[in-house]
């Protein structure tokens, strides 16, 4: 599917100064419900990685063996490099490319295996399920505040409440704040998550080993 006489198209993107660089076909030779899944994908890698740039993965791809600095104490034993790379470097671009049809058999990327593949990638690469605690749990804290104040205005008016408004406010109050105090711990164990894949904080792309050593200009330091 993928003709190595596109391989230079590639390797000009690298020369121009990218790190990494994806074929892009002009069209995906699948049908829609595989090509909606595969959207879907991308999108979760971007999620995984935080990098926007990484929409467009591809297993025809070019990138520079330097990278692997970025994920060499990688500790994960669900290795996706795609992700890996998006660890190293923001210079992440496309270049269209021609992809030719399947001469025989057929792909092993099923609709099955896809979803599986996106639910790796947020839970084994990303944080955002855990966050999702908090969020979920301000919102209902939010929300049973707004119909309690409802119920307690109607009622400073001399309007008749029903016990509804105030036991939905009760729950929603009671239940948002329970799960906003998850999510608290969920960013805990976040923290601890990320930790656990041995991700360098920074990259060195370049080290500069000509400056001066101390005292060899003939000054020692004070007290030396």
């Amino acid at each position: 599917q993928h003709p190595p006489t596109e391989i230079p198209k590639l390797l000009a993107k690298l020369h121009e100064g990218h790190d990494v660089v994806y074929a892009m076909p002009p069209q995906l030779p699948h049908s829609w419900w595989r090509n909606l899944t595969s959207k879907i994908t991308k999108n979760a890698f971007s999620i995984a990685t935080g990098n926007r740039h990484i929409r467009n993965v591809n297993a025809f791809r070019a990138f520079r063996t330097s990278l692997r600095v970025a994920f060499a104490d990688c500790q994960s034993p669900q290795v996706i490099i795609d992700v890996l790379l998006g660890w190293g470097t923001d210079k992440i671009t496309t270049t269209p490319v021609r992809q030719d049809a399947r001469l025989t058999g057929k792909s092993n990327y099923t609709f099955s295996k896809l979803v599986n593949y996106t639910i790796v990638l947020l839970t084994g690469y990303s944080t955002l399920p855990l966050r999702m605690a908090s969020l979920v749990g301000f919102f209902f804290t939010l929300f049973g505040m707004l119909v309690l104040a409802y119920a307690i205005g109607r009622s400073l008016v001399g309007e008749h409440v029903p016990g509804f408004p105030f036991l939905a406010a009760l729950i929603s109050i009671f239940s948002g704040v329970q799960l906003f105090i998850l999510g608290i711990f969920g960013e805990y164990l976040a923290k601890i998550f990320q930790r656990s894949f041995d991700r360098p904080p920074y990259i060195s792309t370049e080290v500069i080993d000509n400056l001066p050593s101390v005292g060899s200009s003939g000054n020692s330091p004070a007290g030396m």
